[in-house]
């Protein structure tokens, strides 16, 4: 049985959202709480929220055993674009744009 959880507008950019999440992917969850907490990111914690949250929901609606559960599918999607303006020489300005990602992560028995 697939369980799934997700974290909406995150504070990290999809791009650096997918690098962090091909490090778990595959992983059991503890093993992949475990590798999150001692990456030199800052934003694994988003990432291990999105897990953590993932294993509560298959304990707690489907009876499921935390310490078997695997991380088999995470993706992360764009989220909402801030666009914020950058000043520049000569009195223009330059559009920047501060991502945001949706985070899913989807874990299941290990068979």
């Amino acid at each position: 049985m697939e369980v799934r959880a997700s974290v909406r507008d995150a504070h990290i950019s999809p791009k650096k959202a997918r690098l962090l999440l091909d490090t778990v992917r595959g992983k059991r969850v503890d093993e992949a709480i475990a590798l999150l907490r001692f990456l030199p990111s800052l934003h694994a914690r988003s990432l291990a929220k999105a897990i953590r949250s993932a294993a509560a929901n298959a304990e707690n609606n489907y009876n499921l055993d935390p310490r078997v559960l695997r991380v088999t599918q995470a993706w992360a999607g764009d989220g909402i674009k801030l666009k914020r303006m950058l000043p520049r020489a000569r009195g223009r300005a330059d559009l920047m744009s501060k991502r945001r990602s949706n985070i899913t992560v989807i874990v299941e028995e290990e068979r």
